[in-house]
């Protein structure tokens, strides 16, 4: 009996620095995987910089010119998740592969450039052509993935990404509905995809249709899911055109946070309060109201108060918002720490992404996002065609 009492404390001592030796070995992994995220966050910005100069009079100069930062850095992403995965160590790793953190950073900085007064000098027809667009986007996605039998989270990722700005949209939606990460990169992947040859094809589009420029950044901004592909095809399209686009995608940004609280509220009540044989579980552990908050996910506040006190402010001091004012440099400022974190968030989710998402999604959420995206594009030229060209067309002439 002595033996065994003596020896207890023993044991117990060993088992703390078993265990303060474990923290401290995932604490040095995590932050060798941060290091490598910022380390590519960096390559990523010297390819976009430089490989258009690099590639000059090749037969890659004139798309490296198009070429935005996600394209590289969810490239480099993959091919270091595959180097890593063969070395062993990237699900040590995987601790500082932070997305989710660079991304909701990223999108509350991104609120600070979404001035509410640019928006209203565009007029109604934007206003009412993102609250148009996102539902009938959002509703035939949800349905047609419903159709073919896609459980409601991922249907929840799709309808998100597809109908207001693809990846940054998503990771909202995930919050609200508590998706899984796998869906998440899966998903992005998707936005990626699909997102690329939209910002060579609207434009020639435009051009064979003779669109006028405000028609054309309409349908751009209002179509390509991703703001940096919807800045580079706007470039590719001509200047009168980005800044169209790029008005009409700050719209559908700032409806991000209206989308994430009916998710959330939606997915809390309904869908995760319900039993899995369908009958409802309030007897058991219906949800409440407040994990509505809980699981809202608290980054959109973040942006939606940007947001408004950059407009506030550029409404009160208009010659500080000017071009050099103050208020212009700290925009600029919050578009460039925007860049880097969402720089670093694509490369994090190449970095998270596992080929076991593919094989368990399956080509289902494939055709979903082909339909969404064919849906997404009638309909956004009806409409930017319909509110910029005859309704309202006499504005911007």
């Amino acid at each position: 009996m002595s033996q065994t009492v003596t020896d207890a404390p023993q044991v117990e001592v060993a088992e703390n620095e078993n265990s303060q030796a474990s923290t401290q070995g995932s604490l040095v992994w995590s932050i060798a995987g941060f290091a490598i995220v910022l380390g590519l966050a960096i390559v990523v910005d010297i390819l976009t910089s430089n490989m258009p100069v690099w590639t000059e009079g090749t037969w890659f100069g004139s798309i490296a010119k198009s070429v935005e930062f996600p394209v590289y850095a969810i490239a480099l992403g993959f091919l270091a998740n595959g180097l890593l995965a063969t070395l062993g160590v990237r699900d040590k790793m995987s601790g500082g592969f932070r997305t989710e953190f660079f991304i909701k950073t990223g999108l509350v900085l991104l609120g600070a450039t979404v001035n509410i007064g640019v928006i209203l000098d565009m007029g109604l027809p934007a206003v009412v052509q993102a609250i148009l667009l996102i539902a009938i986007v959002f509703f035939f996605t949800w349905w047609f993935a419903g159709i073919i039998g896609l459980e409601p989270h991922l249907r929840a990722l799709l309808a998100s990404a597809l109908s207001i700005c693809g990846v940054s949209a998503a990771v909202a939606a995930a919050g609200a509905v508590h998706a899984k990460k796998e869906q998440l990169a899966y998903v992005a992947g998707l936005v990626i995809v699909f997102a690329l040859p939209a910002i060579f094809l609207l434009p020639w589009l435009a051009q064979v249709m003779g669109l006028s420029p405000v028609v054309t950044g309409a349908w751009i901004g209002g179509n390509i899911d991703t703001t940096a592909a919807v800045t580079a095809a706007g470039t590719v399209a001509g200047e009168a055109v980005l800044e169209y686009a790029a008005v009409v995608k700050m719209i559908q940004n700032a409806l991000i946070g209206f989308v994430a609280v009916a998710l959330s509220v939606y997915f809390t009540l309904k869908v995760d309060g319900t039993a899995t044989d369908g009958t409802d579980a309030a007897t058991t552990a219906q949800p409440g109201w407040h994990e509505v908050w809980d699981r809202f996910p608290k980054f959109v506040l973040g942006f939606i108060l940007a947001s408004v006190a950059v407009s506030v402010l550029a409404a009160m001091m208009p010659d500080a918002a000017a071009d050099g004012g103050w208020i212009d440099n700290g925009i600029s400022s919050a578009k460039a720490l925007q860049t880097v974190f969402f720089t670093m968030a694509f490369v994090a989710i190449g970095l998270e992404f596992r080929i076991g998402a593919l094989r368990e999604a399956g080509w289902k959420p494939v055709l979903v996002f082909f339909a969404g995206t064919i849906m997404n594009l009638i309909a956004g030229l009806l409409l930017a065609q319909l509110l910029f060209g005859w309704i309202f067309g006499g504005l911007f002439a």
